[in-house]
């Protein structure tokens, strides 16, 4: 029983204007779901993603305005990797970030993987790596100022912080059938880290980077910070599979909750650090064309008898 590697990431945000004209704007990602939290229906919850929403591009925000500033720190999850398809890409945006006054750092190299870190407008730590061409399921999401070969490519790995590397390294190799692949040096130069892969080689969408940082404080979330990473199981039959494993390995998980778009459990496997398992389908398209997805307010079902009500409570975008 495989995961597939990660399906989205899911992050919060205390200025959603803003948050939208970065992903779609500069990044050049698709807004492909404009909804609200389920959990919490007076807050946005927006989905940017290559052209279709494919399972494993979906960076998606929650909108919650009077939550404080994220506090860094270990026990957390601290930082998404996107892909794109070659080191003259990473000079690309490298540039494109300079003249947009986007705050970045140098490209870097950890474990063989060249990268070039950067944030969103409110501190958000992500990451460029180039895939050096590797195979990309999902479709990119065109756009005049970003070349095709240039745009991003979906997911290649995201960053974990723990005090120790042996609180996770049980879970990733003996409950959730990891491979791990390397052991390396962050790019900071003091903090050690594993790589861990659904993959025996690795590679983009595979991957898990582990930190090791026992002398960081602990992390608390807020508006930059990351809130769950969710990772891909092809269908429902599949995900209850999971659900049996999980709670017989001793997690707590949640309920199979339907999410409409796609079917989702939580677990949480440390104070900071909420996992998600996620199917594939059935998808964005459900319930919008291809050609208009994320142009309008769309709720589940479930919640349609309350839309005068939510949209009431909900500001609209001037992205």
């Amino acid at each position: 029983m495989q995961l597939s590697g990660i399906h989205h990431v899911t992050a919060v945000t205390a200025r959603i204007a803003d948050n939208a004209d970065f992903y779609t704007q500069v990044l050049g990602l698709r807004l492909v779901k404009k909804s609200v939290n389920q959990d919490d229906v007076s807050a946005y919850h927006l989905f940017y993603a290559d052209k279709f929403g494919s399972p494993g591009t979906d960076m998606t925000f929650f909108d919650w305005p009077y939550i404080g500033p994220d506090v860094r720190g270990t026990d957390s999850i601290a930082g998404t990797a996107f892909r794109v398809g070659s080191r003259t890409s990473l000079d690309f945006w490298s540039e494109r970030f300079t003249e947009k006054g986007i705050n970045h750092s140098r490209i870097s190299e950890f474990a063989g993987r060249q990268l070039l870190p950067f944030e969103d407008p409110e501190g958000q730590r992500l990451y460029l790596v180039n895939d050096q061409g590797a195979d990309f399921e999902g479709e990119i999401w065109q756009r005049p100022d970003i070349p095709d070969e240039h745009a991003l490519r979906g997911f290649y790995s995201v960053i974990l912080s723990m005090p120790s590397l042996n609180q996770l390294g049980n879970l990733f190799t003996n409950i959730l059938n990891y491979e791990e692949v390397e052991q390396s040096q962050w790019i900071d130069q003091e903090s050690k880290a594993v790589i861990y892969s659904t993959s025996v080689n690795g590679g983009p969408g595979t991957e898990v980077w582990l930190l090791e940082q026992p002398h960081a404080g602990r992390a608390r979330l807020g508006a930059g910070g990351t809130h769950h990473v969710a990772f891909r199981v092809t269908d429902f039959e599949t995900q209850k599979e999971w659900h049996t494993h999980l709670t017989a390995s001793g997690l707590h998980v949640s309920n199979l909750i339907d999410r409409f778009w796609f079917r989702s459990i939580y677990f949480r496997v440390s104070n900071g650090i909420l996992f998600e398992i996620a199917t594939d389908g059935p998808g964005f398209a459900i319930d919008e064309a291809p050609e208009s997805l994320g142009e309008k307010l769309v709720l589940p079902p479930f919640l349609e008898n309350h839309r005068q009500e939510i949209e009431a409570n909900l500001t609209p975008i001037q992205a």
